[in-house]
C-alpha cells in the first residue's frame, strides 16, 4: 500500500548538514498496524513525516498504491492528505476558539462554502465513537488531555481516511488515559484501518503486528 525506497533526509544545523534518514526502505501493507520505535533523535518521527508526506525526502522514492508521490505537485499531495491520510500528534493541535465539533470538522472548513449536513453528521458520529458526543459544543480548554486526543482521533475518522499516522499519540497522557487511546487505535485497526505509529513505549509498540526499529537514521530490524 505504501512503500519507501532508499529514503534520505538531511537537515542543516548551525551551517552543517546533519543526516537524519540514511537510505531507509519500508513497506506498509493495507490494513497493517506498524509501530516505529527508536531513541530520541533516531529519525523515527522524520520517517513518519516522510511517509505521511508532511516532509519531502531529499532522495529516494515514496509510493502509495503504485503512484510515485515524489512526482506529485503540492496541490495533489494536499488532496491525498485530505482523502486518504490522517495524522495525529502527541500534542493535539486543536484550535482553542473552536468548539469540539468545529475542530472535528476542520478538514472540511478550508473553503468559504458551509459544511454540509452530511459532514456534520459524520463529525457527530466520530465524536460519539470516541465517547465525546455530549461535549461537542465545548471548547478544547474545557477538556482533559485524553479527551483532546480523542477529538484529534475523531477529526481523523471524519475524513474516512485509509491510513492513520500517529506520532507519540499517548506521549502527553497519563498511563490509564494512554491505555484508552491505544484501545481505540486497536479497535480502528481491527475494523480495517491502516495504522503507522511512532512510540517510545515498548508495551504499546508490542500491540502492533510489526515493529520497525530505527537507530541513527537506519532501520536495524
Amino acid at each position: 500500500m505504501l512503500s519507501a525506497y532508499n529514503i534520505t533526509k538531511n537537515y542543516q544545523t548551525n551551517g552543517r548538514v546533519v543526516p537524519v534518514l540514511k537510505e531507509v526502505s519500508v513497506n506498509i501493507s493495507e490494513g497493517e498496524f506498524v509501530s516505529i520505535v527508536g531513541r530520541s533523535g533516531s529519525g523515527k518521527t522524520t520517517l513518519l513525516n516522510v511517509l505521511s508526506t508532511l516532509v519531502r525526502p531529499d532522495s529516494g522514492e515514496l509510493k502509495y498504491r503504485d503512484d510515485n508521490l515524489a512526482l506529485f505537485p503540492e496541490k495533489r499531495l494536499n488532496r491525498l492528505r485530505q482523502s486518504d491520510f490522517a495524522v495525529i500528534f502527541q500534542f493535539h493541535h486543536l484550535l482553542p476558539y473552536l468548539s469540539v465539533l468545529e475542530n472535528t470538522l476542520l478538514p472540511f472548513m478550508s473553503s468559504l462554502r458551509p459544511v454540509s449536513k452530511q459532514r456534520v453528521q459524520q463529525a457527530r458520529a466520530g465524536l460519539e465513537r470516541v465517547g465525546l458526543a455530549d461535549k461537542a459544543d465545548r471548547l478544547p480548554g474545557n477538556l482533559s488531555g485524553g479527551e483532546q486526543q480523542r477529538v484529534a482521533i475523531a477529526r481523523a475518522l471524519v475524513k474516512s481516511s485509509r491510513v492513520l499516522f500517529a506520532d507519540e499519540p499517548t506521549g502527553s497522557l497519563d498511563k490509564e488515559t494512554g491505555k484508552q487511546i491505544m484501545g481505540l487505535l486497536m479497535e480502528l485497526h481491527q475494523e480495517g484501518l491502516t495504522v503507522v505509529m511512532v512510540t517510545h513505549e515498548p508495551g504499546y509498540a508490542s500491540l502492533a503486528e510489526r515493529t520497525i526499529a530505527i537507530e541513527d537514521g537506519t532501520i536495524v530490524h
